[in-house]
């Protein structure tokens, strides 16, 4: 990830690998991460069970909240493509009751479809 981007608050896909030896003690015995992406010091982590958002805090960052939201419980999202002037891509995730949306800024270079892709394998079984 660029450390302008970085600053801009736009995310970047991480190697599993890297999230695997940081994040692995989260996981259940039968749960393996499939995608993640970072904003800033923050994580989005799509494993084949649910959506796991690290929020580091703090200067230091390590206060870390970790929320774990069970696919089943995402009533819907949206993704909003980069434009011409507009260079950032957004994804909108909504919790089932919760009327605000999570949403993240992704970089043009990052493909959305993908991020996108992602969720709609396991949220619309």
């Amino acid at each position: 990830m660029g450390f302008l981007d970085g600053l801009l608050g736009n995310a970047s896909e991480v190697n599993i690998n890297e999230v695997n030896k940081e994040f692995g003690k989260l996981l259940s015995s039968s749960e393996q991460i499939e995608k993640a992406y970072q904003v800033i010091r923050d994580l989005f982590i799509f494993t084949n069970k649910r959506l796991i958002l690290v929020d580091k805090q703090g200067i230091t960052g390590k206060k870390t909240e970790f929320l774990s939201i069970p696919y089943k419980s995402i009533t819907y999202f949206s993704v909003e493509t980069a434009g011409s002037f507009d260079l950032d891509a957004e994804l909108k995730i909504w919790i089932s009751g919760s009327a605000t949306p999570i949403q993240k800024k992704f970089n043009k270079n990052l493909n959305i479809y993908s991020v996108q892709g992602v969720l709609a394998d396991y949220v619309l079984k």
